[in-house]
C-alpha cells in the first residue's frame, strides 16, 4: 500500500515564502535540460565533499550516460526541509536533494519527493533492514536511497574501565551495575549523563528498545511516543538521574568537554561517528577508548537504534526522474562512488558492503587501540532496528528538550516528561490538520 497521508503546510513553511528567489528557481535548478548537450541535474546537499564526488561521477558514468550533476551546498536540518518545501509548492525544487530519514515523511506528506521504487527499488539488498525501511516510510514506495547511518554503539575508558576494575556492561542492567560501581570506588566520577539537549540520541535508545513513534492507518497518524518500549527507556535513564548514578548534564558543552578529556565522565553512548567528536571534545584520551556494542534489553540480542543519517531523495518537480534515480543509486551503492563519499565527506555509507575495506580499512586514528573498529561497527550495524517518523518531527523533538531538560536538571519523574512530548507532538498533528487516531 502506498503512503498516503493528506498534506498540510507547516507555518515555517508559509513563513519561508520570502526565500523563494534563492530556492531554485530557475529552469537549471528545476533539471531542464539544455537546449544540446547532456541532462542537467541539481542536487541540494550539505554533506561536505559531495560536489568532488559529482565530478567523478560527471567525468564516467554520467558522461556515458549523458546526465550532468550540479551539487549547490545547502544549510542543514530544518532550514533545508523549510527551503525544500517552499520550493515545491512554487514548482521549482532541484531534481535531488539530501534529506534526513527523520525529514522524508514530512517531505512525502507536502508532496515534495518522487516514488522511486521502479528506478531503484532493486537496491535493497545493497542496505540492512532497518535502514531500507526509513527510506520506504514502511510502504511499497521508495523515497529515496539510503546514504549514510548511524548505529549506536558504547564508547569507554579502557583504562580507567581497567583501574576500576570495570566490566563492558553487553545489558542494560550490567550497565547500572557498572554505574554503581563506579560510583562507589569512585564518587567523583560518572559513567555518563543522561543528557537532555540532542533528542536524537533518546530516539536511537527508543527504536532499540522496539518503539514506534509514529504509524500510519487509514490516512491517520498514530503516535505512540509514550508507548511502553520508549517508557522502558525514559524509566530507565530516569532512575539512573534520580539515584545519581550518573550525570545529568548536557553534552556539548565545554563542561561536558572537560568530563571526557579528565576522565571525569569514563562511558559515552554515541553513534559510529563518535571518534570525530571525541578528537576535538577530548584531545588527550587519543587511544584511550575503546567501542563495543550497545547494551541489550536481553541477554543475547543485538539490536542497535540509530542517531543520525541521511539518504539522497528525488523530487516530484524534477523532469528527469529517472536520470536522477539512476545518480542517487550509483552515488549510494557504487564502490567508487562509496569510497569518495567516506574520503571526502568522512561518511559512514549505509550501504553494508562499504562499510569495511577500501578507506574504512583502519580504525579512526582517533582508535590506533582497536584495528577492528570497522568490523565491528559493520556487524553492529546489521542489527538496526527501524525507524518511524513522522511529519512533525522537529516538535517532538523540541518537546524533548524542554521537557526532559526540567526533569533531568529536577531529578523528577521521566515518565511525566514522556507524556508531555507525545501530547505536544499530537496536538500539533491536530492543529496541521492531519487526522490522528487515538
Amino acid at each position: 500500500m502506498k503512503y498516503r497521508i493528506a498534506a498540510a503546510s507547516t507555518a515555517t513553511v508559509l513563513a519561508a515564502t520570502a526565500l523563494l528567489s534563492g530556492c531554485g528557481s530557475s529552469d537549471e535548478d528545476s533539471g531542464t535540460p539544455a537546449a544540446s548537450g547532456p541532462v542537467e541535474l541539481t542536487y541540494w546537499a550539505w554533506a561536505p565533499g559531495l560536489d568532488k564526488v559529482a565530478d567523478i561521477w560527471n567525468a564516467g558514468e554520467g558522461k556515458k550516460a549523458g546526465i550532468k550533476v550540479t551539487v549547490k551546498k545547502q544549510a542543514s536540518g530544518d532550514d533545508l526541509v523549510t527551503k525544500i518545501i517552499t520550493a515545491a509548492k512554487a514548482h521549482k525544487a532541484p531534481d535531488l536533494v539530501q534529506a534526513e530519514y527523520q525529514a522524508l515523511p514530512t517531505l512525502v506528506s507536502n508532496d515534495v519527493l518522487a516514488d522511486i521504487s521502479k528506478e531503484a527499488g532493486d537496491a535493497e539488498d545493497k542496505f540492512a533492514e532497518g535502514v531500507w525501511q526509513q527510506a520506504t516510510l514502511g510502504s511499497d514506495a521508495l523515497y529515496a536511497l539510503p546514504q549514510d547511518s548511524g548505529p549506536l554503539m558504547f564508547y569507554y575508558r579502557q583504562d580507567l574501565f581497567k583501574q576500576y576494575g570495570l566490566t563492558v556492561p553487553t545489558t542494560w542492567d550490567e550497565f547500572t551495575e557498572t554505574a554503581r560501581a563506579l560510583k562507589k570506588k569512585a564518587p567523583d566520577k560518572d559513567l555518563t549523563t543522561f543528557s537532555s539537549n540532542d533528542s536524537g540520541l533518546f530516539a536511537g535508545l527508543a527504536q532499540q528498545a522496539g518503539a514506534q513513534w509514529w504509524t500510519t492507518g487509514d490516512d491517520k497518524w498514530k503516535v505512540a511516543i509514550d508507548d511502553p518500549a520508549t517508557q522502558k527507556v525514559a524509566d530507565f535513564w530516569g532512575g539512573l538521574v534520580k539515584e545519581g548514578a550518573i550525570d545529568n548534564q548536557p553534552m556539548y558543552t565545554p563542561a561536558w568537554n572537560k568530563a571526557l578529556n579528565t576522565g571525569k565522565q569514563v562511558a559515552w553512548v554515541s553513534a559510529v561517528w563518535a571518534p570525530g567528536t571525541l578528537t576535538t571534545a577530548a584531545p588527550d584520551t587519543k587511544g584511550k577508548w575503546a567501542m563495543a556494542p550497545l547494551p541489550q534489553w536481553n541477554a543475547g540480542e543485538k539490536a542497535t537504534g540509530s542517531w543520525g543519517g541521511s539518504s539522497t531523495a528525488v523530487t516530484n518537480d524534477s523532469r528527469h526522474k529517472e536520470a536522477a534515480a539512476t545518480f542517487a543509486k550509483w552515488l549510494n551503492t557504487d564502490t567508487t562512488a562509496l569510497t569518495a563519499l567516506v574520503k571526502e565527506g568522512g561518511v559512514y555509507p549505509a550501504a553494508t558492503a562499504a562499510q569495511t575495506g577500501g578507506p574504512l580499512a583502519q580504525a579512526p586514528a582517533f582508535f590506533p587501540n582497536q584495528p577492528d573498529f570497522y568490523a565491528t561497527a559493520a556487524e553492529i550495524a546489521e542489527g538496526t532496528a527501524p525507524a518511524a517518523w513522522g511529519p512533525n518531527v522537529n516538535v517532538a523533538y523540541t518537546a524533548f528538550k524542554d521537557n526532559f531538560a526540567q526533569a533531568a536538571k529536577n531529578k523528577s519523574d521521566f515518565g511525566a516528561a514522556l507524556t508531555a512530548m507525545q501530547d505536544a507532538t499530537v496536538a500539533d498533528l491536530k492543529k496541521q490538520g492531519f487526522g490522528v487516531s487515538e
